[in-house]
């Protein structure tokens, strides 16, 4: 990434950019190699392409709405309210961005453990 950046106003781009389904500025914050990480589900994702099909193709009528975002340095968490198809839940997002102030980790953490959604399996492994 060039120009001035700090680890919040990437964060906060990012969550502006997926809200907007502009998956082309999505994709501009993310490193190469990104690795996302779902705790609950036991999904991984590696790699920037994959990552944004992964959102690109979430299912359902989906909103995020950015609680808050605290960062520091290279690394920062978000509290959001993710609606799909009339339920919210809350969520806690980990950020970690690499010395280009692109992210290169992303873990996401959600009330309750769930199963996948049926339709991803070409983007993630379990583990």
């Amino acid at each position: 990434m060039t120009g001035d950046w700090t680890t919040r106003a990437v964060i906060e781009r990012y969550w502006s950019a997926a809200q907007a389904r502009d998956w082309d500025a999505f994709g501009a914050l993310l490193a190469p190699g990104v690795v996302y990480e779902l705790p609950q589900t036991r999904e991984r994702v590696r790699g920037r392409e994959a990552y944004v099909r992964f959102n690109a193709e979430y299912p359902g009528a989906w909103r995020v709405t950015v609680e808050r975002v605290v960062a520091e340095e290279r690394r920062g968490v978000s509290w959001t309210s993710f609606t799909v198809d009339g339920d919210t839940v809350p969520g806690l997002c980990f950020f970690t961005l690499d010395g280009d102030g692109l992210i290169d980790t992303v873990t996401d953490f959600w009330p309750e453990p769930y199963e996948p959604p049926a339709g991803r399996e070409h983007l993630v492994e379990r583990y």
